[in-house]
């Protein structure tokens, strides 16, 4: 029995609905993997499983005979079979198998793409034991809110019962680093849904936004404020999302989607599914660097921050292991505007990361540096602790620079203006001047009874960056005099309160 889903026509009709098919499904009539059907994909014993499932779960094998893989005859236990060895693995009808597909098992076709995500910063999303995003989860809140909130995006370690199958403590679970029983990390299904695993649907920004949203890292709500979103939703007829190709420039050209910038092929760059390629600037830490990339012979990688940083060689010897590429921040930036070249002119690109760099620089200079600087020195001196999250002062820095730094650097990378200034660096601005500099005299009068050492702060960190001079000498009056004018004549006379 064919586990494909066949229809009986005959004649002219068979000839016309095989064109039609031919034209609107080209890519389900694709050629089909290399090897012998049988042998290296389409296990013969998989028919049984469509039999039963088409009765027992129809809505998962409706969306497994639709997908390319149903279509081309990979059925369920060429992803789903499990070796004598493998510890998820257990009997299901006379068949040894394992509910979890991982990155390991899609690799038995998908040699590239496993490669270029095995070692990647996607992949290693489950490696938050030792960030303070976890200490708040885990300590500050409750594993119950880690497993349905942190490790749906991050992915977690899978446990694995005596049964062989999933404690449901640990699944389901798609996060995009999720660590699975035989050692892989990462969840391809984090992109792609099963069991569909359409690439249309992982070329959609909405499939990045299931965890690139909220207040710490809005990408999806900024993306859809800027020109290419509002552009994308308008024309995604145009997109032809369903390309084998799909490349920047020639199968579409309205808008880029998360996946055209960071991801897809255009502007002369190849396919990657090494998300991080293409970034330059680190726009998570509190205070921004310049990011280069080392690539190892093992498929692992390491970022080493800073501009001017020093870099090895390939084939030199780092943390135990030989460099096989190195991509300098340089290189990373101009695999990006390669992209960016696909639709827009040399100028146009340039223009924009001299705005974009501006912005960062901005948010390190003014703020980031010289409050990261007074932090240190107050845990330094005893005046708040070693502990994280224990004063109330922490608290304001971790939103000033996890939150609205974030997003005010985020803002400016994908043209979102009012999550680079409103929700980005206006309130940066007003928690640094209304919140962090009173709570530092406060925790400096608790100790000493005076606020002679928040002031030396203030004098040390901000008084020498200009961007601070109205805070120490007040708003130029000429200032505040032309925007009284511009109101009183939009407004009326005595409109301007401030």
């Amino acid at each position: 029995m064919n586990q494909i889903r066949r229809y009986r026509v005959t004649g002219l009709w068979g000839l016309a609905l095989s064109l039609l098919l031919l034209v609107v499904g080209g890519t389900a009539s694709a050629e089909r993997p290399a090897g012998v059907q049988g042998e290296d994909w389409g296990d013969p014993g998989g028919t049984k499983c469509v039999t039963c499932h088409r009765q027992t779960s129809p809505g998962l094998t409706e969306e497994w005979n639709n997908s390319m893989h149903g279509q081309r005859g990979v059925n369920c236990l060429d992803c789903h079979k499990a070796a004598e060895d493998d510890i998820d693995g257990f009997k299901h009808y006379g068949e040894r198998i394992s509910i979890i597909v991982t990155p390991k098992d899609c690799s038995t076709c998908h040699t590239t793409e496993f490669e270029q995500m095995d070692g990647s910063h996607h992949s290693h999303g489950g490696r938050i034991l030792a960030s303070l995003d976890n200490l708040l989860g885990e300590v500050v809140g409750g594993p119950a809110a880690v497993v349905v909130g942190c490790r749906q995006c991050h992915g977690g370690k899978v446990e694995i019962g005596e049964d062989g199958k999933p404690l449901p403590g640990s699944w389901p679970n798609t996060g995009i680093g999720r660590i699975n029983p035989d050692g892989s990390e990462g969840a391809c299904s984090a992109c792609h849904g099963r069991h569909r695993f359409s690439k249309a649907q992982a070329r959609t920004p909405d499939t990045c936004g299931k965890c690139h949203v909220g207040p710490d890292h809005p990408q999806i709500e900024v993306y859809n404020e800027s020109k290419h979103g509002i552009i994308y939703r308008a024309k995604v007829d145009e997109m032809n999302l369903e390309s084998d190709k799909w490349e920047a420039g020639i199968d579409y050209s309205a808008a880029p989607t998360c996946a055209t910038c960071h991801m897809s092929r255009g502007g002369g760059e190849e396919p990657t599914h090494n998300v991080g390629d293409r970034i330059s600037w680190n726009l998570r830490a509190p205070v921004s660097k310049k990011i280069n990339l080392v690539k190892f012979d093992d498929g692992q990688e390491k970022t080493i921050p800073g501009g001017d940083a020093k870099l090895p060689e390939v084939g030199a010897e780092m943390d135990g292991r030989k460099v096989a590429e190195v991509l300098d921040w340089q290189t990373r930036r101009g695999k990006m505007q390669a992209v960016c070249t696909a639709c827009h002119s040399e100028g146009m690109v340039v223009g924009f990361y001299k705005q974009f760099d501006d912005l960062v620089d901005l948010y390190n200079e003014k703020f980031a540096i010289p409050i990261k600087g007074i932090m240190g020195e107050l845990k330094d001196e005893g005046y708040i602790t070693a502990a994280p999250f224990d004063d109330k002062i922490e608290w304001t820095w971790w939103e000033i620079w996890h939150h609205e730094g974030r997003r005010a650097r985020h803002g400016a990378s994908m043209s979102g203006p009012d999550y680079a200034w409103w929700h980005g660096i206006y309130d940066v601005a007003k928690h640094t001047y209304m919140k962090f500099i009173p709570e530092l005299k406060e925790t400096v009068m608790k100790k000493d009874g005076n606020e002679q050492f928040a002031d030396a702060m203030l004098e040390k960190y901000f008084r020498p960056i200009p961007g601070h001079a109205w805070y120490f000498e007040g708003m130029n009056p000429g200032m505040i005099e032309k925007i009284r004018k511009g109101y009183e004549k939009r407004y009326g006379k005595g409109s301007f309160s401030g």
